[in-house]
């Protein structure tokens, strides 16, 4: 086992951000942290890798390939590589200057450092922005170079707090395919996310979260197939209303909720779905497959993006 968190408590004042949390990481697994802002992703990471101490609970485990973060720190950073939710990368120096100097923080000799910086580069898709400056490199290159850091050292785990948050979908599906070809190579890679596809595009098992505590946790497809419908209607504006009073919806058993200006139908028949449109004289909808975000709603009454 890669980690082993059991019952985490981290309050602030009379916030409770973590709430008697629990999980396991397997080794090379990819375990995503998935809910809105303020659910206790980033807090649990920051403890995991050392950057904030728990709250006093005598029945808290937490385990990191063997060592606790409190008394084996700088051992646990040694074989970490961390991605904050922020770029703070130099923006004075170059791309290879920043890996230089982040370089020395893990002891590395000039040449070893130097043919680590090639090989990173190089997987990054940055090989041709070596002597750039950080001012002058898009949102997305700068987020692949902050990975790019992280990996200097060859860990064996990877933090990675949002990786992909604001960057548009080629650079998002690049990084996408970047951490699956570090899960090949032996790494167990740790993220949080608030986007419900990168979350089933990438991660081996989730945990959804809200309000510090785990609501759900499993692989995204099976707790998908177990917790809701296969299909989903949307319904948009003034709409909705007319139809939560509907009989033909109360008929026929079809869950609905809604939530702010559009009302979410679900079924297991696509059909079934097209028919009820049809019958209640309905123009403005959608209906596409379920997704995390609809679990979450389903389970918490709230959106992923829906501020806390």
């Amino acid at each position: 086992m890669a980690i082993q968190i059991r019952n985490l408590v981290k309050s602030y004042g009379e916030l409770l951000a973590v709430d008697n949390l629990d999980f396991d990481v397997a080794r090379t697994e990819c375990f995503g942290l998935l809910g809105p802002n303020g659910a206790g992703k980033t807090t649990t990471m920051k403890i995991i890798y050392g950057k904030a101490l728990p709250s006093p609970n005598k029945d808290t485990v937490i385990d990191i390939f063997g060592y606790h973060p409190r008394k084996d720190a700088l051992i646990i950073k040694a074989f970490s590589g961390i991605v904050p939710q922020q770029d703070n990368l130099d923006s004075e120096l170059n791309v290879t200057d920043n890996l230089l100097i982040y370089s020395r923080f893990y002891g590395m000799k000039a040449r070893d450092a130097k043919s680590r910086i090639a090989e990173l580069l190089d997987f990054m898709e940055l090989q041709d922005k070596a002597k750039v400056k950080i001012r002058e490199l898009s949102g997305g290159m700068q987020r692949r170079l902050t990975i790019a850091r992280a990996l200097i050292n060859k860990p064996k785990l990877l933090i990675l707090d949002e990786p992909t948050t604001g960057l548009d979908p080629q650079v998002r599906h690049l990084i996408w395919n970047k951490i699956r070809e570090l899960k090949e190579m032996g790494v167990t890679v740790l993220l949080t996310t608030h986007y419900m596809e990168e979350a089933f595009q990438i991660c081996d098992r989730i945990i959804i979260m809200d309000k510090g505590r785990k609501i759900l946790e499993g692989k995204p497809h099976q707790l998908l197939s177990a917790n809701l419908e296969a299909y989903v209607m949307e319904i948009y504006g003034a709409t909705k209303e007319r139809i939560a009073d509907s009989p033909y919806i109360n008929r026929s058993g079809i869950r609905h909720e809604s939530y702010q200006d559009t009302m979410f139908v679900y079924s297991n028949d696509s059909e079934k779905l097209s028919g009820c449109a049809e019958a209640l004289h309905i123009s403005d909808y959608h209906i596409r497959q379920a997704n995390l975000e609809d679990l979450f709603l389903k389970v918490t009454g709230r959106g992923l993006n829906e501020l806390q």
